[in-house]
């Protein structure tokens, strides 16, 4: 194991390197860069190359496709935040002749809005994109496949009318916006819209024969805010840590937790998703966040696991092949298996407020069992007696009531009910009552209790 001030321990070190030298042979790519960040650092970085001549290291630019679309998200979320738009209006109140139809912001981050997974022919990826000056050319004749907010289908169109409504609210380029607001606050100097040395190209290997062909690099226009970036692994890194912890020169920590939010409809049975603007993987040990990108002569894969504390990029020059998102994955489960995060030591609560501990201790919804404890900033926990993990968190109102911040209950509120004298009657929420005793025939419980009370069903 590691504290997070240490070295990773050279046998993960040597697995790491394993995992990216197979990744890079067996998927036949040219090159392949990947880094592992940790305790607010990089703690390994490694690089495969089958190229003489070219370097494949964590400051090697790469194009990073769909992960252009985190970056977008987070220029739609800072509107949002500086109150110059709602993620519930429908996209033509900012942008009229969208072509969106009824379609919200928040659907269209999430990837609900019903709209077509691509731009009409020529295949927008490998052509200028001069060809589209205008969203219609993205859009086409028949943008609209499903009603909005039913389901969820990926759509670059969609990202592409994102930033669309960034520039019509800045007044300024989408690529300006990015480099103002995100790239030059965080420090991420080698993120650009086009590719500046040291950079890899992009090239396409032939699936029967160990032979390469050169992919082009369009400026994709009007869809870059779906795919344009060029970056390396440890930009995206940097990106990844704001991801977690928020900057507040960019986006809060309340709003990237928002980011990290189910957000759509996914019919997923492994209960993966979509938030607004990053993927949302569950696998057996862990939730990893983040983002898989491609475009013809790269793959991309960025991913963070909040809990662990380890955040990991992937990148490679070959159109398919090797699965970067894949192998991004696996080296994040390497370190966090290998080196379980060493957790905080635990502390006192830095004041005691005796009415919030007198909440605390054992509850009853009707017959069901809970416990509610207290936490910082005046929150509370309320999860299923002998449930383990984590149980849903409330967040303190400053009228003394409670918010949800998690699935069920997320939103809802929590209030305390109280008797004429002050005393506590029971705890309400959204209309659950919850009693010290189960069915408490002294709480104002609905329905009350049978007046027979609790007995026994003998001969």
């Amino acid at each position: 194991m590691t504290s997070p001030s240490e070295e990773l321990l050279p046998t993960t070190r040597r697995s790491l390197l394993h995992r990216l030298a197979t990744a890079q042979r067996e998927g036949r790519a040219p090159s392949l860069a990947a880094a592992v960040r940790r305790g607010g650092r990089i703690v390994w970085s490694g690089g495969r190359t089958g190229l003489e001549g070219q370097a494949a290291d964590a400051d090697t630019q790469y194009r990073i496709g769909s992960i252009t679309k985190t970056f977008t998200a987070v220029l739609v979320l800072r509107l949002r935040d500086e109150g110059l738009i709602d993620l519930g209006d429908q996209l033509e109140k900012h942008l009229p002749g969208s072509g969106a139809g009824g379609a919200t912001i928040f659907q269209l981050l999430g990837h609900s809005a019903g709209l077509s997974a691509e731009a009409p022919a020529p295949w927008w990826e490998r052509t200028p994109g001069t060809l589209r000056p205008k969203l219609a050319d993205v859009l086409g004749e028949q943008p609209q496949l499903y009603p909005a907010g039913h389901r969820f289908h990926y759509s670059n169109p969609g990202y592409t009318l994102l930033g669309s409504l960034v520039e019509a609210v800045r007044g300024v380029s989408w690529e300006e916006a990015l480099r103002r607001e995100i790239l030059e606050p965080l420090g991420m100097d080698r993120t650009t819209h086009g590719p500046v040395a040291p950079y890899a190209e992009g090239w396409a290997v032939h699936p029967w024969a160990d032979v390469v062909v050169s992919e082009p690099a369009e400026d994709l226009g009007l869809m870059a805010p779906a795919g344009q970036l060029w970056s390396t692994a440890a930009d995206l890194l940097r990106f990844a840590a704001f991801l977690v912890e928020g900057d507040d020169r960019v986006l809060s920590a309340a709003s990237v937790r928002e980011m990290r939010t189910p957000a759509s409809p996914v019919a997923d049975p492994g209960g993966n998703g979509y938030g607004l603007g990053l993927q949302i993987v569950k696998t057996e040990s862990r939730v990893l966040f983040g983002h898989a990108g491609s475009l013809p002569g790269f793959v991309a894969g960025l991913w963070f696991s909040v809990d662990d504390d380890v955040a990991v990029v992937a990148l490679a020059n070959a159109t398919s092949g090797l699965p970067a998102a894949t192998v991004a994955a696996e080296l994040l489960t390497i370190v966090a298996d290998a080196e379980p995060r060493i957790p905080e030591p635990w502390r006192p609560l830095p004041e005691a407020d005796a009415e919030l501990v007198a909440l605390t201790g054992i509850w009853h919804w009707g017959t069901h069992t809970f416990t509610l404890k207290l936490t910082e900033g005046r929150g509370l926990e309320l999860r299923p007696l002998g449930s383990k993990g984590r149980g849903a968190f409330f967040m303190a109102r400053p009228d003394g009531t409670w918010t949800g911040l998690d699935d069920y209950y997320a939103g809802e509120t929590l209030r305390v009910v109280r008797r004429e004298d002050g005393s506590v009657d029971h705890l309400d929420l959204g209309s659950f009552a919850f009693t010290r005793e189960p069915y408490d025939a002294d709480a104002d419980v609905p329905g009350g209790l049978d007046p027979a009370g609790w007995r026994g069903m003998g001969g």
